[in-house]
Order: C-alpha cells, then sequence, then structure tokens
C-alpha cells in the first residue's frame, strides 16, 4: 500500500529539482547539451565562475558566455557567439562525440557558432569550466592532460589572471582584445589591443586602423611606457618576449580577489579588481591615461611631456621643422630636425643621453640581445643610417638599434623610464654638453659678460629710471609677459586677423569680454578673447588663466596658443573650435537635433576625462569652478574641450579643499556647499558635472526650467521622476529614437549622484568614468540634491537664505530646519 508523502518532503524535493535544472555542475557531456529554455548553467567547483545563456542589458539577442558567480551586476568575461547573436531562447549548447562544441537553435539547424579550429579530436570528450574561468574541451579520463580546445585561446575583451595575450610567430598564436561595440552589444567594436611584432614587439591600442597607444618595450622589469608596473603591489606580470613571441600574464597576490583586464567600449584598458566591502570594481590602472600616452602626440624628434609647457620639446641636438606653428600656435605635426647633419664619412657623431624616456617606437628598429652597451654604441656609429640605440634590458644587456626618425617618445618624472643615446653631429654633441656641464671657457665668457653689464650699469639705471616714470604702463606690461610663460602674440597680428575687431569677427561674449575669430598669415584659424575694460573679470583671471591652461594639455581641454599683452590690451588666443560652446546647440530646439545620443554620450565621456586629467593626471590638482554648458567647446568632431580657467584654482600636496569670501561662478551650476559656506573641492566640480550631464540628457536649462508643478529647478523636476521611476520622461524629445535607455537611464543615475547635496557622498571622477563605461559596474541609488526643498519630499518646513556672488547674482536656497 502505497504511503502519502508529507507535504513538507515534496516543497524540499520541488526546491532540490529546481535547483538541479536552473544550477548544472560544471561539465557538459555530448549526452547532456545545455538548453537556453531549461535557465541551466555551468558553475566550476570553486564557485568562481559561471557559463550560460544570457541577454545584456537592453538588448533582445541571447548569447552564450562566462561571467564571474555571485557578482552583481553580472560581469561578462567571455561570449562564444558574438558575431551571431540567437534571437530567442531557443539556443543549445552541445558537445560532439569528437570534441566539438556546438551552439545550434533549436528552431533550426543553423549553427550560431563551433568550436572547430583544426584541433585533434578527443575520443571521449567532456567540456569542463574551471574554476580559472577557462572552458575547457577535453578526455574525460584525463582530468589534467590534453586540451584539445579552450576559450582562454579565443579572448573577447576580458584578460583573467592567468589567461595568456600575446603572439607568437612560430606557433601561429595570436591572442588579442576587441572592446564591445557598445554597453549592450558584446559585437566586435572598433577598438582592438594586440601586438605588433615588426622590428621589436610592444603591444598596440587601436582604433580601427589608427594607433591610440603604443605600451613601449619589455626592458626586464617593466614596459618601457609604464614604469609604474614595478611599483604595483598586487599584480604580478609575467612575460616571455623573443625575436618571434611576445607572450604576458598576469597574477594576483592575493588569490581570491577577483579580477580583470578588460578593454571596455569606449576605447580604454582597465584593470579591476572586485571590492567586497563596497560591491563594486575598483580601478586599479587604466590607459591611455593623458596626452602623452597618444602615439606620436609630438611627431618626429620630440619628447612629450605631461603637464609641460609646452607638452612637445624637441630632442637636444634638433630644432622645430617648421618654428613658426611650434612655437605659435603649437602644432606639433611637423615635428623637429637635425640642427646639424651627421658626419658619419668621417666618424665625428657621438651620442647624447636623453634619459627618463619611454623608447621610441620600435616597428623599424632591431634588437641585438648579446651585445653589451660598448659593443651597441661601435655597432650604432659604425652604420650610417644608425640614429640612436637603448639598452634592451635594465640590467643592460643586449641593446635596441634605430636606424629611422625617433617618434612617440615621452618624458617621466620621478627617475623612471630608460636612457635614450641619441646620435648627434660633432657641433651639437660639444653644444648639447656645453650646456649641461659648463666648460671653464663657459665661466670665462660668463664673467667677460658679467664685467661689460657693470660697465654699463650706471649708463642703463639713468634710461630705466626715464623709462619707467615716462612709460611705467609699457614696463607693466614687459614684467606681465615675462610672468605668463607663455608664447606672445604681436599685436598687429591679431588685428589684422580679425580684421580690427570687426563685427562681422565676433564669435561670442563672456564675462571676460568679446570673442573673435581671426585667421593668421599660415592659415590658422584661432579664437581671440579680448578682455574688455569693462569686464566683469579682470586682470588677476587673466594671469589665471594663462598660468593653469599654459601648463595643461589634454584632447578634452582647449588649447592655449599664446596671448597678447600689449598697448594696454589684454587678449588670450585659442585654438579655433568650428562648432562653439554646447550651449548653444543644446539649449536651442531647432538645432539641437543634431546631438543624438551617441553625440551627447560622448560629450560626457570627453567632458568626464577633461576632469579625470585636471583633478588626477595633472600634477597638480586644479578645479576649474566654473564648468557649465557654455564653457564647454566641440571640435570639428564633436569632440568636447573644457574651457575658460578664469577661476580655476590649483591644489598642492595634500590639500583637498579650501575656502573663499568671494564666491565666484554661474548660478545653478554651484554647489550648496560653495554658496553656503565659500568651500569648494573636486566636488565642487563634480557637482557642476552632474547638473551638466543631466541639462545633455534633457536639453533643458537648470537656471531657465520651470513647469506649471512648481519645481524648484531642472535637478527637483528630474529628481521627483526618478524616485516614480518616471525618469524617461525628462529625456529630449530631439535626442532621436535610436539609443539605449539603459545607458541614457544609466547616465540620469550617474548624474543625480554627482548632485547629491552632501559633497561626500558623491563619487569621484574616477569612479564616474568607471561607471560610465561599463554596464557592469553597481551603481548606488542616488540621495537628494542639493537645492531641493525637503519639505516637498518629507514633510519639513524650510527657510529660504539669500546670497549675492560677486557678480551680483541673487541665489536663492532652501535649507531644511
Amino acid at each position: 500500500m502505497m504511503r502519502e508523502i508529507p507535504f513538507f518532503f515534496l516543497v524540499i524535493f520541488a526546491a532540490v529539482l529546481v535547483n538541479s535544472v536552473s544550477l548544472a555542475d560544471d561539465t557538459l557531456t555530448p549526452q547532456q547539451p545545455l538548453l537556453d529554455a531549461d535557465g541551466t548553467t555551468l558553475l566550476d567547483a570553486g564557485n568562481r565562475f559561471e557559463l550560460g545563456f544570457f541577454t545584456p542589458n537592453d538588448s533582445s539577442y541571447r548569447y552564450v558566455g562566462i561571467w564571474f558567480y555571485n557578482i552583481s551586476p553580472r560581469t561578462v568575461v567571455w561570449v562564444a557567439n558574438r558575431r551571431s547573436p540567437l534571437p530567442d531562447l531557443s539556443g543549445r549548447l552541445s558537445l560532439t562525440t569528437n570534441g566539438t562544441l556546438l551552439l545550434t537553435s533549436d528552431n533550426s539547424t543553423t549553427v550560431f557558432w563551433s568550436s572547430s579550429d583544426g584541433s585533434t579530436p578527443v575520443r571521449n570528450p567532456v567540456a569542463q569550466l574551471l574554476d580559472n574561468g577557462n572552458f575547457v574541451v577535453r578526455e574525460e579520463a584525463e582530468p589534467n592532460g590534453y586540451v584539445a580546445w579552450q576559450s582562454y585561446d579565443h579572448p573577447t575583451d576580458t584578460i583573467l589572471p592567468g589567461m595568456r595575450f600575446g603572439r607568437n610567430m612560430t606557433s601561429g598564436l595570436n591572442l588579442n582584445l576587441t572592446a564591445w561595440t557598445s554597453l549592450s552589444d558584446p559585437t566586435p567594436g572598433d577598438y582592438v589591443l594586440n601586438i605588433n611584432m615588426d622590428g621589436v614587439p610592444e603591444e598596440f591600442l587601436w582604433h580601427g586602423t589608427r594607433p591610440l597607444w603604443r605600451s613601449g618595450q619589455w626592458n626586464g622589469r617593466y614596459l618601457s611606457g609604464a614604469p609604474e608596473m614595478e611599483t604595483e603591489n598586487l599584480v604580478q606580470y609575467h612575460y616571455k618576449v623573443a625575436p618571434q613571441q611576445f607572450i604576458y600574464t598576469y597574477t594576483i597576490r592575493d588569490n581570491s580577489l577577483p579580477a580583470r583586464i578588460t578593454l571596455i567600449s569606449s576605447g580604454v584598458v582597465q584593470l579591476l579588481i572586485w571590492v567586497e566591502d563596497n560591491q563594486q570594481w575598483s580601478v586599479r590602472g587604466y590607459t591611455p591615461q593623458d596626452p602623452c600616452d597618444s602615439v606620436s602626440a609630438c611627431s618626429i624628434n620630440a619628447i612629450c611631456i605631461p603637464n609641460g609647457s609646452p607638452m612637445c620639446k624637441c630632442l637636444t641636438g634638433f630644432r622645430p621643422k617648421n618654428p613658426t606653428n611650434w612655437n605659435l600656435i603649437r602644432d606639433w605635426s611637423g615635428g623637429c630636425v637635425r640642427s646639424t647633419h651627421l658626419d658619419c664619412r668621417n666618424r665625428t657623431d657621438g651620442f647624447f643621453n636623453q634619459d627618463s624616456l619611454k623608447l621610441p617606437e620600435s616597428s623599424s628598429a632591431v634588437m641585438r640581445t648579446s651585445l653589451t652597451p660598448a659593443e651597441c654604441s661601435s655597432l650604432c656609429l659604425n652604420d650610417c643610417n644608425c640614429t640612436a640605440y637603448a639598452s634592451a634590458q635594465v640590467n643592460g644587456s643586449g641593446c635596441i638599434l634605430w636606424t629611422s626618425d625617433l617618434t612617440d617618445i615621452r618624458f617621466f618624472f620621478g627617475g623612471t623610464g630608460q636612457d635614450l643615446y641619441v646620435r648627434l653631429a660633432a657641433a651639437d654633441l660639444i653644444a648639447a654638453y656645453a650646456e649641461s656641464r659648463p666648460s671653464n671657457q663657459r665661466r670665462v665668457a660668463v664673467i667677460v659678460a658679467v664685467t661689460l653689464a657693470a660697465s654699463f650699469l650706471l649708463a642703463g639705471a639713468a634710461f630705466c629710471i626715464w623709462r619707467w616714470k615716462t612709460k611705467k604702463s609699457f614696463v607693466g606690461e614687459e614684467t606681465e609677459e615675462k610672468d605668463l610663460d607663455l608664447p606672445l602674440f604681436d599685436l598687429g597680428t591679431i588685428v589684422n586677423s580679425t580684421v580690427n575687431f570687426s563685427a562681422d569677427s565676433k564669435i561670442g561674449e563672456g564675462g571676460f569680454g568679446p570673442v573673435y575669430k581671426g585667421r593668421l598669415t599660415e592659415g590658422q584659424e584661432v579664437a581671440v578673447k579680448r578682455l574688455s575694460k569693462t569686464s566683469t573679470q579682470g586682470v588677476n583671471e587673466f594671469k589665471n588663466e594663462v598660468r593653469l591652461i599654459a601648463k595643461l594639455q589634454h584632447r578634452n581641454l582647449v588649447r592655449l596658443l599664446g596671448c597678447c599683452v600689449e598697448a594696454g590690451e589684454r587678449m588670450l588666443i585659442y585654438e579655433y573650435l568650428s562648432n562653439g560652446s554646447l550651449d548653444k546647440l543644446l539649449f536651442d530646439k531647432a538645432k539641437s537635433g543634431q546631438l543624438d545620443w551617441k553625440l551627447r554620450y560622448n560629450i560626457i565621456i570627453g567632458i568626464a576625462r577633461g576632469l579625470l586629467y585636471l583633478h588626477h593626471d595633472s600634477r597638480f590638482i586644479i578645479i576649474h569652478r566654473d564648468l557649465k554648458a557654455s564653457n564647454i567647446l566641440l571640435d570639428k568632431d564633436m569632440n568636447p574641450k573644457i574651457s575658460d580657467f578664469g577661476m580655476a584654482r590649483i591644489f598642492n600636496g595634500d590639500e583637498t579643499i579650501a575656502k573663499t569670501k568671494n564666491v565666484v561662478g554661474t548660478y545653478g551650476y554651484m554647489s550648496p556647499e560653495y554658496i553656503k559656506n565659500g568651500k569648494f573641492s573636486i566636488k565642487s566640480d563634480i557637482f557642476s558635472f552632474g547638473v551638466l550631464i543631466l541639462e545633455i540628457i534633457s536639453g533643458k536649462k537648470n537656471t531657465e526650467f520651470s513647469t506649471s508643478d512648481q519645481h524648484l529647478n531642472l535637478l527637483d523636476y528630474i529628481w521627483r521622476l526618478w524616485r516614480n521611476d518616471k525618469a524617461s520622461e525628462s529625456i529630449d524629445e530631439t535626442i532621436g529614437l535610436s539609443f539605449s535607455m539603459e545607458e541614457v537611464m544609466r547616465c540620469i543615475n550617474i548624474g543625480l549622484l554627482c548632485v547629491q547635496e552632501r559633497c561626500d557622498d558623491r563619487p569621484n571622477i574616477t569612479s564616474i568614468l568607471l561607471m560610465l563605461g561599463s554596464d557592469k559596474t553597481l551603481i548606488p541609488e542616488p540621495r537628494q540634491p542639493g537645492f531641493v526643498s525637503r519639505d516637498l519630499c518629507e514633510g519639513n518646513s524650510t527657510s529660504i537664505m539669500q546670497y549675492t556672488c560677486s557678480n551680483q547674482a541673487s541665489i536663492t536656497i532652501l535649507e531644511a530646519r
């Protein structure tokens, strides 16, 4: 007689059954395929990685992939069918009896993906997901034996610890990274990281056919373009470098930490570590970092100096090919040429050591692994085509020899980098050493010069007194010129370029004064900011802007070409950006349709990268203090550039926050703590950036926004929509129909995080870029924005406080009591 099973045990049995359906073991066999309709996945024995079918956010397609287990949101590290997605839940991943993985659909015979690559068939195959994230096909009876196929040999956008990356010309191994097309589309995008085996092997990051970044050569301790690798205490790199191969792997010293190197869809390579306490990925390194990371930023025979003013400098013994472009408009494209031709026939050439460098691009260079430094020097001198040499290893063994112009060199501060021995003609060599080490003859010349100067001292003093009395203003300009440390344009050149500041040349007006478009005699278009006699900004702001931006070089900062201080005029000469300021397009409904979502998203990313440079990558921490849509300029390709540094401030050393009684800025963009207490920090710029993000998405100006519901401003309006799950209603109707809703909502979330009332709650720019660049990063829920009345949200009473800025703009702030 059958006994009735208690209901309690039925529930337990059902739970076990459901679990066995949704989560399989780590192995796939020919008899047990993985069916998407069943929701089954593979989980490795260490519970670190999971394999199965998934749909990216804001997509309807299905893919087979591997992701970190128990990390939310899902972080995918490998995709099988990234070129051929499944349209529905009918996917079937099976293993044939000869060891080939097949991805098919139950609704058709179409093969969407296969692991067939000519590998040797396996007699009794199994496919197993290992606890390092590798999916392998092997003999069932040999767990540690021959591997017929593995996902590690077919990376997508991620390198995991222990995974190989690189190229072996002998075996044919070629492992590249290719970014996803977007956050919701795993299809291979335009950014590729691979190994160039021409000459001396190096890593290259490409955007299509254009090289963006170069790693430099492996020197036994680090890549010459990344000396910070040597000080990394969390990651250990392992390289195998030979004429026919360049392979590297890396390990994490704390193996329990999930880690990955990923090429994200915006074209940045990031090293990320999972932080359990914060439940998010932390960026521990990334590239490219600054303008000098761009391939050949200063063209040939020149050194790129981060934060340098100017950024580019000719190698010792070389001069600019086009001095006018080089010195006045900072056009480095012509590069540098030798001051004196080499004289190989008479063997009078020598070498000058330039240290702390990233070694030049080496696709046409050769490596000699067995030579000593002395032998390298001799070999180079005996070859009339040899232009420079360097040690191949930091321990001095081997050498690299160049036989062409030297390009993509950068300088490293702090004594890192390598020595480069540049071949010079005798005359340039003597001059170089004389400049670096004064000789007795030079000392005599100095003494003679001082003596001659003293003989004219009395007469000169009388002349100077007369000059000071008669032309005091001119002397002031001379002093100012010396202080500015920037290429100087003469007044006549600027007058001619702007047609005597004609009304037709005028392109704008700001607190500084009018802005004119000009054209120099070389054809270069420039923008001229002319300090108005009645300007609300003054001489101090003028000098501040010159001193700051002259030392800043970044593709997302406007480029200052020079200034003019003459006849009472003070003018700044900038590169001309043909698409003008962002506000002219964004807030004009007749023009805002030109800004589709892709352009708006790229503008947000570009502004963030500019802020990253100011807050993190420049030599000093720089607070802009007036970040707004009218101070974002757009070049011919609609790339954004931050402009107007008249209000900016430098933070030195450990300084993180400052206070001022003179609150300057623009209503609607200033943070609460700045207006109320005069306190500003990098989080003040973050607040302004958050306002910009929300303006870019909504197409509405924060300071001019109003609705019939009596919202305080745009922040209040979007905050209310967000709390009621209606944030999509804030999206600009002119943005078009082709956009990722998930991406837009992600940006709204980030924008609201940036404008939170408490500055400590706002993320820093590094975290913001991580959140913008990856849909795999957990984004917290925002708290109330600044300037939002709490009584509208929580029923509290408020009081109104009035603040007046130095520009006489009255600002009303609602404070909760």
